[in-house]
């Protein structure tokens, strides 16, 4: 059993490089303000396919042949039209089905390392889960407004909580303000699942606790997800509404709830300059953007050859 933990630790942690190579790259790609949100939140998930699926399909076109000339090569797993390999950036074994470690020391360090990441990945778990059940029970008094908009005295900013049956809450003495912006937002979470997402993302952060560029990934994915977000209630604004809908942001406060979309979450002055900023896409520059998010897929997800 603890030789099997470590041969699972041994690829994770390859695993967890690849994904940082990747989510560099999509880093800075969203450092191109031209490039629409969605796009760029849906690049997010190359790095996250990363983090859980350790068997590629091998190509001369992808990053990976580029980075395999300097530090990395690869396992091959299946042979026939299409190469299956795993990335193996370590290089420590003589061996890989199972794997024999070429120095004994290194044997016993992959034990313990992967004896220490299976207890802190489910102790953070755990933290998560608990902290998301008393999020919820916290919530279980919060009224009916209507259709599925609660009120509570609990939450001091509107926000989508629950995964499979999401429920609109907004903070108590809301009631009597404009809602349309708000509820708009949140519907638009609700269409995208990003509370599912959120989840899947914790989970991922929490199976690659030791990398660091995974936290940073996870801060970046949750500010994305809320400019994506904004991005598609502006698809069906006017100018005007676009400056109403900005107001109806600054005038709610922001939640730290990590486990929900909160209507004034992320970065205020970067989600404010976006939205005044925000220009409706041609048909031609979405097709553009889909051929670009398919290459980009496709030369970051494929192995070396």
């Amino acid at each position: 059993m603890r030789a099997l933990l470590s041969e699972v630790f041994y690829w994770l942690f390859n695993m967890s490089i690849s994904a940082s190579v990747v989510g560099i790259i999509v880093l800075l790609l969203g450092k191109i303000k031209k490039l629409p949100r969605r796009l760029v939140h849906i690049l997010w998930v190359i790095p996250f396919l990363r983090m859980w699926i350790p068997v590629g399909i091998s190509s001369k076109y992808s990053l990976m042949t580029l980075v395999s000339k300097f530090t990395t090569k690869t396992v091959v797993v299946y042979e026939g039209a299409l190469d299956y390999t795993l990335t193996n950036y370590i290089m420590a074994a003589d061996k890989y089905f199972p794997i024999t470690y070429k120095v004994n020391l290194l044997d016993n360090l992959f034990n313990i390392a992967s004896t220490v990441w299976i207890i802190v990945a489910v102790g953070l778990m755990i933290g998560f889960s608990m902290l998301y059940v008393i999020t919820k029970s916290e919530l279980k008094d919060a009224s009916l407004l209507r259709d599925n908009i609660y009120v509570s005295g609990k939450i001091n900013s509107p926000a989508i909580y629950g995964v499979f049956c999401p429920k609109i809450i907004i903070p108590k003495g809301y009631e009597q303000r404009d809602l349309n912006y708000i509820l708009a937002h949140e519907s638009a979470h609700i269409q995208r699942k990003d509370n599912l997402w959120r989840i899947v993302a914790f989970i991922s952060a929490s199976i690659h606790w030791f990398n660091p560029f995974v936290w940073l990934f996870l801060k970046k994915f949750l500010e994305e997800t809320e400019l994506a977000c904004d991005e598609q209630v502006l698809a069906d604004c006017d100018e005007d509404e676009k400056k109403a809908y900005a107001l109806a942001l600054v005038d709610c406060a922001e939640s730290m709830n990590v486990f929900v979309s909160p209507f004034g979450g992320a970065k205020i002055r970067v989600r404010i300059d976006r939205i005044l900023s925000y220009k409706k896409l041609s048909i031609i520059s979405v097709a553009s953007f889909i051929v670009f998010a398919i290459a980009i897929g496709y030369v970051l997800l494929t192995n070396a050859s």
